[in-house]
């Protein structure tokens, strides 16, 4: 018990005891001791003089975090589509078989539980898991999960299995300007030294750059903005949660480019102040990417030793800006900027009520910039070529490159990097992509496009994109895809709000209704129409953009590929979702009833 306080006392002294550090604190306790007892947590409260409930509270909030015992064995299987595509649940039925474990249990003798988990952002070389939450294996196959159930029953340690599984590919199959162009460190922030501050920021609204995480905020604006806002001090945070199903760009970009990100950081600082005010950089991880976290840590430590971090910054006396990395603990509504904050203070990731927005008053209150990490990586090369070298790419509206995680029915899946304006057509090619019938652009929030669309050009005046890429070839099935994008909104649903919290559910259940259809089932014409319904209340009630944007999928599928539903109809009227006559076998038992009259079918 001893050992276990001086261990708890060594990670709180660690974080400086601040409440702020909560989620951290409770990852790191939870990885020596596997999940997070009532007690620990209490003690946890205590020193950190929080309320026990809120303590509790934030465990609730993440899946990766459990107050209950999950076995020494926590195996997460990636439930993407593209996994379920290439066999991952026959893989998971497998192992569990081997195991004598059911899904989402703990095997009898407490040493092993196997589950579904989100996206692990590892597509192109699915299927994938994670193990302990810190492991990720990538390309699954029978003989790794018949050898994985062996390791684990000989309680063979995780990092003693077979190296060859834990690698992850990069697979960059076409580089432009931001994967092709890598820049000696340091580069970008003499450029912007000897250029100013307030020029530096010019150039960036000159190159017209606008944000790579979805939303396309105009990023020199957002500088501005957060540098003109009242107060004392900055934050400068890089959004690394790279939650969107089917997105992988982020992690490739911090493998090979961390560098331009972390560079591109200390320009934002720069450029909104760090010589006349304090600033602070804070990068959140993704929970799924938390092995990257060391190699992250000695690009930081290395940077810090070139005088790129740290005080006085490449000599300049009071350009002082240093880099914390956060690590998230399974969240996909952390994603969104307001709800990232919130983690960051050691909150659930509750998404906050705008305005006031993050540039005014964000993290801790102070004026902070959020951007992407491929936001990043362009502000370095924009430092060093200039802003009108990048509005020189792409479209007018559009400026530079985007690049994409492509994965799915394609002979190259892997991240492809295209000036703005590129065909969609272009990329199919250029993946080796054949009989396509459906592109899921940007994720299941994003746009499905049909074979008729594949003339449209990536570009947020025409198809937007965070990223994601989706192929689908005309053997699978549009409303199964839509399903499982159902199932992960309402997995990943926050339930702060009623409409997402309740809707997202309802949506899943009528979906899951129509699948019986197919074997006997009860769906019918009037599901279809409810779940328009549903698609309407939330995209008009919801508190965020999660709830608002969890029927983009159901209604381009079911808009351009009509068929894949109706072949899940029963009927064209009504049918409800159980036997109603059965229903009623108790009380004609109890009246001793059994005539026509006491069925509905028969009257």
């Amino acid at each position: 018990m001893s050992g276990e306080l001086d261990a708890l006392d060594q990670v709180l002294s660690r974080y400086g005891r601040s409440p702020h550090a909560l989620v951290q604190i409770l990852r790191e306790v939870q990885l020596q001791t596997g999940w997070l007892p009532r007690a620990q947590l209490g003690a946890i409260a205590r020193e950190l003089k929080l309320p026990l409930a809120h303590v509790e509270g934030v465990v609730g909030f993440y899946r990766f975090f459990h107050a209950r015992p999950v076995g020494r064995y926590r195996v997460l299987f990636s439930d993407n589509i593209t996994d379920r595509m290439l066999g991952s649940e026959a893989l998971m039925a497998d192992l569990c078989a081997r195991l004598g474990v059911a899904p989402g249990q703990v095997s009898a003798d407490g040493g092993v539980s196997v589950d579904r988990t989100s996206c692990t952002g590892l597509c192109d070389q699915g299927p994938a898991l994670l193990v302990n939450h810190q492991h990720v294996i990538t390309r699954l196959d029978a003989p790794r999960v018949a050898q994985m159930a062996e390791l684990i029953r000989a309680e063979t340690p995780v990092p003693a299995w077979p190296q060859p599984w834990f690698a992850v590919d990069d697979n960059i199959r076409r580089a432009d300007v931001l994967l092709g162009m890598a820049l000696p460190p340091g580069a970008a922030i003499a450029v912007g030294l000897a250029r100013g501050a307030q020029a530096q920021l010019d150039e960036m609204k000159r190159s017209n750059l606008r944000g790579r995480g979805g939303a396309g905020f105009a990023t020199g604006l957002k500088w501005e903005m957060c540098r003109d806002a009242p107060g004392e001090s900055r934050v400068v945070v890089c959004n690394a949660d790279e939650g969107e199903p089917g997105t992988f760009k982020d992690r490739v970009l911090l493998t090979r480019h961390a560098d331009e990100v972390f560079e591109g950081m200390t320009v934002a600082a720069f450029a909104i102040g760090a010589a006349h005010w304090p600033v602070q950089g804070l990068v959140y991880l993704r929970g799924e990417y938390s092995y990257l976290l060391e190699p992250l840590q000695a690009v930081l430590r290395r940077r810090r030793e070139q005088h790129l971090l740290g005080a006085a910054i490449q000599g300049r006396a009071g350009f002082d800006f240093d880099i914390a990395i956060h690590v998230g603990a399974g969240a996909y509504v952390c994603g969104e900027e307001s709800a990232l904050i919130e983690s960051l203070e050691g909150k659930r990731g509750t998404p906050r009520i705008r305005p006031p927005f993050p540039v005014e008053r964000g993290y801790l209150d102070q004026p902070t910039t959020v951007n992407n990490v491929e936001t990043y990586c362009a502000a370095a090369q924009i430092a060093v070529h200039g802003g009108a070298w990048w509005a020189g790419i792409g479209t007018r509206k559009s400026t530079g490159t985007k690049i994409h995680s492509v994965s799915g029915d394609c002979e190259r899946p892997g991240i492809y990097e295209y000036p703005f304006g590129t065909r969609i057509g272009r990329i199919l090619e250029d993946c080796g992509a054949h009989d396509t019938q459906a592109v899921q652009v940007g994720g299941p929030s994003g746009v499905c496009l049909s074979a008729f669309e594949f003339g449209r050009r990536i570009a947020f005046e025409d198809v937007p994109t965070a990223g994601a890429f989706m192929v689908f070839d005309r053997t699978r099935d549009m409303f199964e895809v839509a399903r499982n994008f159902a199932h992960f909104f309402a997995h990943e649903s926050c339930g702060f709000c009623t409409p997402c919290r309740v809707g997202t559910e309802l949506v899943v259940r009528r979906m899951d209704k129509l699948a019986s259809a197919s074997a006997g089932g009860r769906g019918s014409a009037h599901d279809i129409q409810v779940l328009f319904e549903l698609d309407r209340l939330m995209h008009a009630t919801t508190h965020c953009g999660l709830g608002a944007s969890a029927c983009n999928p159901l209604r381009d599928t079911i808009a351009k590929f009509r068929p894949a539903y109706e072949r899940h109809l029963r009927s064209l009227h009504f049918e409800p979702g159980f036997d109603l006559d059965a229903e009623l076998s108790i009380a004609r038992h109890m009246t001793g009833r059994d005539d026509p009259g006491a069925h509905l079918e028969k009257r």
